[in-house]
This record gives C-alpha cells, structure tokens and sequence, in this order.
C-alpha cells in the first residue's frame, strides 16, 4: 500500500487524544479582540480546548492518519 498524504491545513488544526477523539480549537480568536463585541467572558471560553463533533470525526481522521 502506498503511503497516503496528510492533509497539511488539518495537521496544524487538530490533535488526536488518547481515546481516538479528535481535539480542536475554537474559532474567532484571531484578531478584533478589544471591543468589537467580544466579551472578557467569550473570549476566556475561546481559550479553552474543544472536541470536533462526532459527525466529522471520521472526516478529520481520514486527513491526519499517522498522528
């Protein structure tokens, strides 16, 4: 079998836990964070670690197979 390719923009984004759940960050953390409507309060929930939703978990796998 030939070797398949990681998807290189997946490969940044998301880890694999010890479980074979799919870690992810959350969006909308990037830029705008002073005023422009983002709270202190919605911006430490942005901190923190998320799961990808079970639905595209298998999607997402399929982009990073030897992580």
């Amino acid at each position: 079998m030939p070797k398949i390719k990681t998807h290189s923009g997946a490969k940044k984004r998301f880890n694999l836990t010890k479980n074979g759940r799919v870690k992810r960050a959350h969006a909308f953390k990037s830029h705008l964070l002073n005023g422009h409507g983002k709270t202190t309060k919605l911006k430490r929930g942005l901190r923190k670690g998320a799961y990808a939703d079970v639905t595209n978990e298998a999607t997402i796998k399929r982009m990073i197979p030897y992580k």
